[in-house]
This record gives C-alpha cells, sequence and structure tokens, in this order.
C-alpha cells in the first residue's frame, strides 16, 4: 500500500539515502557532496518555518521516494514562487509515485498561498521527469544549456513553470 504523508523526523535517514544515491550516480541533480541527516533536518526547519510541503511516499512502511518546494530565489519579490524536487528510491520508478507525491505537492503549495512552481530538470536524462511535469499541466519556460558539469560532462537544464493560484495579494 502506498501513502504520500508529510515526511517526518525518522524518515530524513532514508530521505539522506535516496538522495545520496542520486548525487553519487547521476546527474539529475547537480549537488556533488550528499547531505547528512543532520543538514535534511535543517531543510526540514526551513520549510516548515515557511508553510511549505515535504513529502514521503511509502510503500509497505518504507520510505520509496521524497518531494519537497522551496524557494525559488532568495530575494523577496520571489516568495510565492516555488522550486519542486522529487526523486524516489532506487527500485522505485515507474509505479506512479511521482505522480502521487507531485499532485500532493501541487495542492499543498497552492493551499500554502503559492502562485508558481518552476521545476528545474537536468537535460542530460531528464524525459521522465518532463513527462512527469507535463501531466501536471508544466509549460516549458527555457532551456539552459551547459550550465552544470558533474562527473564530467557538460549539462543544460530544461525549465519548466505551472501556475498554482492567485497567491497572497500585498
Amino acid at each position: 500500500m502506498t501513502v504520500v504523508r508529510a515526511v517526518r523526523a525518522e524518515d530524513l535517514e532514508a530521505v539522506a539515502g535516496i538522495a545520496a544515491h542520486y548525487v553519487l550516480n547521476s546527474v539529475a541533480t547537480f549537488a556533488e557532496t550528499p547531505q547528512t541527516v543532520a543538514e535534511w533536518r535543517e531543510r526540514l526547519d526551513d520549510l516548515e518555518r515557511r508553510g511549505l510541503p515535504f513529502l514521503v511516499a511509502e510503500v509497505d512502511g518504507e520510505v520509496a521516494g521524497y518531494a519537497y518546494t522551496g524557494p525559488w530565489r532568495p530575494k523577496p519579490a520571489y516568495r510565492y514562487t516555488v522550486e519542486d524536487t522529487i526523486y524516489l528510491a532506487p527500485g522505485h520508478l515507474g509505479k506512479g509515485l511521482g505522480t502521487a507525491l507531485l499532485g500532493e505537492l501541487v495542492e499543498r503549495a497552492a493551499k500554502a498561498g503559492m502562485r508558481q512552481m518552476i521545476a528545474v530538470i537536468a537535460d542530460a536524462d531528464g524525459d521522465g521527469s518532463v513527462a512527469l511535469h507535463r501531466r501536471f499541466g508544466f509549460v516549458e519556460a527555457g532551456r539552459l544549456d551547459g550550465v552544470g558539469h558533474k562527473h564530467g560532462q557538460w549539462i543544460g537544464t530544461i525549465l519548466m513553470q505551472r501556475a498554482l493560484g492567485d497567491g497572497t495579494e500585498e
């Protein structure tokens, strides 16, 4: 049975393990050093302070993937725009977990008052991510060629965007 729920502190070791797999073995993330559980705890605390969602997909009691939204850019004018992050544990791809996570993430980010969601997808192996985001109404907003260098190769990014709602007017 699959359950999508808010992350708990006890999930962070599994989250760190999933993330480390992609950091060390792929170009899906431009991170080059895996984050510690303590660093993940800091991220969780920051997202909770901001009222932004951080979710896990649990399959038969095991964390099989995670997703969260974080600030798109640090400047205050961007405060209603978030960037999504979704990663699935090896062995759990192609089972609908990405769909479940992104659907819940979009819903919760909109409820949190966010107006736009941005996806930044590595252009080297991001076909599945692009397709997933398209299913949720994301459209391509641009491409940046050769902006990252990892594992001996230059990698571009695909930028996708989706409106969430009106956000908070000031």
